[in-house]
């Protein structure tokens, strides 16, 4: 990803051996389709098993991943991307 400058990122890992690691980039243009200068990766899950996913790629978008399920997700600030994704985190856990 050339000219991609990686603004913040983080690993944490349960005691249950469960892992949260977050990515995120500004990139100097927008991933198609979208319209924010943003790549991400946010994930949870156990190793080779994915839990809960946000991402964006090109020709998809942004878009979430809960279990098996795959929606379209609405990017609007950084703030309420990480909340979002912390809260389905958390009903993963919890649920």
């Amino acid at each position: 990803m050339p000219d991609a400058t990686l603004i913040f990122k983080d690993r944490y890992t349960y005691e249950d051996g469960d892992i949260v690691e977050m990515t995120i980039w500004q990139v100097p243009e927008p991933v198609p389709p979208g319209e924010h200068f943003l790549k991400y990766s946010l994930y949870y899950g156990r190793p080779g098993v994915r839990l809960v996913g946000y991402d964006n790629e090109r020709g998809k978008g942004d878009h979430k991943h809960v279990g098996q399920r795959e929606s379209k997700y609405r990017f609007s600030t950084v703030e309420r991307l990480m909340a979002d994704f912390l809260e389905d985190v958390e009903d993963m856990r919890n649920g």
